[in-house]
């Protein structure tokens, strides 16, 4: 084995995890060089002023039946076990593992030793090992890197290995599909294989810290997260498509990060250092900030129209999928807190896009209804968006982030509650969905207006305005907000036929109810109270 022209650093080299004889190892190249392998290797084309734009192949998003976390005694009594955690054997473990790194023999390997987690307390050591040069540099942007000084120090304490030619055999491997996303929290191991959407990486290594921080009293959070010029920290919490990125790239506060989060004893810090964006249809006069990376260098743009020609981008071109994305150094926002650290947060904001056109566009809620509302974690999926979606589909993602919740969800929200009421931080939630009816009738809310309503609730500029109870759903919602149209504050007086308003509503509400039955017998009367009325 022998190494790249760039220095090894880590005092851990590839051995202890099987892997050898390969035929080289690029060690922690910067963004130029992999700019310089991607290219040679045929991974991706640069695009008009420096992106690189890579394809995805047929998958271009995650896969969540085919992640597994292997059922071991270590870690086997604190997860949630279920359709989000499936158990894989800790022999068939073994055995894919020695057949990746045979595959890897005779291959060049990419290695990034990285950070996850800013604060310096609770972050954690890890080693990203990918057989793709654009995959390697994937792991630099969003990960956070190591200095020349701390790398002389830097001892993985979590590994994955990412080989997206190499393919499980169902049949004898006990996968689902030739894909496979392992967790081992014994071995402190990550396998991937099959996928090249290199959004199985991120997601990966954030179910280990989702697994590990609760055992140091620090909350993990799929939020976004920023402050103001007085420091006033706020989280945003939300599901793909609500806006978490670009409601949190605001010019007027800093950015901590875009997507995860911990919320320890000093404040919240951010588990990344970078953002993963989706692009499709970007706006550069709503979300300027987040356009901006996609004409510069160092950003992988994934799945990203590209003239084969000019170069040129078509951010509205979704012929692979609607799921584009752009990947990029947190540096690259102009006002991104260098520390990723904020103070604890007065503001926590619960995303959802109601595709019903139902819920108010911005609601204050009480303790009870802020665990009730955690706990279902609501959005809605649209027509067109998935095969088979013919019309909109609630989807609840308990703490708004299922996926990759390792513990049980009631680990997460004991946490939140406690911290909420030591903080007295108020929630909120607002609907970035549609409004005037559902979708393919009314229309989806526009930005501005959410901005105006976030600025309001962050700005206390909604602490003395009069509020109404909707009648459903029993959240407080403003009846005026600078900024917003009043008609817009109050969802039934946007249709035109308010009948159908009703039904609408009701249908929601019950939905919301049948998904919370698996949370009865955990919660308090209080909180099962705070589930919208059913007729």
């Amino acid at each position: 084995m022998r190494a790249n022209h760039v220095e090894q650093h880590s005092k851990i080299g590839l051995e202890t995890l099987g892997i050898t004889n390969v035929h080289d190892i690029y060690w922690n190249l910067p963004t130029p060089a992999l700019y310089e392998e991607a290219i040679r290797r045929r991974e991706g084309v640069v695009s008009h002023l420096g992106p690189l734009a890579v394809r995805t192949g047929h998958h271009t998003g995650r896969s969540p039946n085919d992640k597994f976390t292997v059922h071991e005694p270590s870690s086997a009594s604190h997860i949630w076990w279920g359709k989000v955690n499936r158990p894989f054997d800790a022999d068939r473990f073994d055995e894919l593992h020695r057949r990746m790194v045979a595959y890897l023999q005779l291959k060049d390997v990419f290695v990034q030793d990285c950070w996850a987690g800013a604060d310096p307390k609770y972050r954690l050591p890890i080693r990203i090992v990918t057989e793709y040069a654009w995959h390697s540099l994937f792991a630099r942007n969003l990960f956070i890197q190591a200095s020349a000084e701390e790398m002389a120090e830097h001892e993985p304490e979590f590994t994955l290995i990412d080989c997206p030619r190499f393919h499980a055999i169902s049949e004898t491997d006990g996968t689902n599909s030739e894909i496979f996303i392992i967790v081992n929290f014994a071995k402190r191991l990550i396998l991937i294989g099959g996928t090249s959407y290199a959004g199985e990486i991120k997601k990966s290594i954030f179910t280990v810290m989702n697994y590990l921080l609760p055992f140091k009293d620090v909350l993990p959070m799929h939020c976004s997260a920023n402050y103001g010029p007085n420091g006033n920290t706020a989280l945003f919490f939300g599901l793909s498509g609500t806006g978490k990125t670009t409601l949190s790239a605001d010019s007027s506060r800093t950015l901590i990060g875009d997507d995860e989060h911990g919320w320890s004893d000093t404040g919240i810090f951010n588990f990344e250092g970078g953002c993963y964006a989706k692009l499709i249809r970007l706006s550069p006069e709503a979300e300027p900030e987040i356009y901006a990376t996609t004409r510069r260098f160092g950003t992988i743009l994934e799945n990203v129209g590209v003239d084969n020609i000019t170069r040129y981008l078509d951010l509205n071109d979704d012929s692979l999928t609607e799921n584009t994305r752009g990947a990029y150094h947190i540096s690259s926002i102009p006002h991104a807190a260098p520390d990723g650290r904020g103070g604890h947060p007065k503001n926590i904001i619960f995303l959802t896009a109601d595709a019903f056109g139902v819920m108010p566009p911005i609601s204050k809620l009480t303790p009870e209804q802020t665990m009730y509302h955690f706990l279902s974690g609501y959005t809605a999926k649209v027509a067109g968006t998935e095969k088979g979606i013919t019309e909109p589909s609630a989807t609840f993602s308990t703490c708004f982030g299922a996926p990759f919740m390792a513990q049980h969800p009631s680990v997460y929200a004991k946490m939140l509650g406690r911290k909420i009421s030591q903080h007295q931080a108020n929630c909120w939630l607002v609907n970035t969905g549609w409004s005037g009816g559902p979708y393919g009738v009314g229309e989806r809310m526009k930005i501005a207006y959410t901005r105006a309503m976030i600025n309001a609730a962050l700005n206390s500029h909604l602490k003395d305005v009069e509020y109404v109870t909707d009648p459903v759903f029993g959240v407080q919602v403003p009846t005026a907000c600078p900024g917003v149209p009043n008609e817009v504050l109050i969802p039934r007086n946007t249709w035109q036929d308010c009948t159908a308003y009703d039904q609408q509503a009701q249908k929601l509400a019950t939905m919301f109810v049948e998904n919370f039955k698996e949370f009865e017998d955990q919660v308090s009367d209080a909180v099962k109270a705070a589930a919208p009325r059913v007729d």
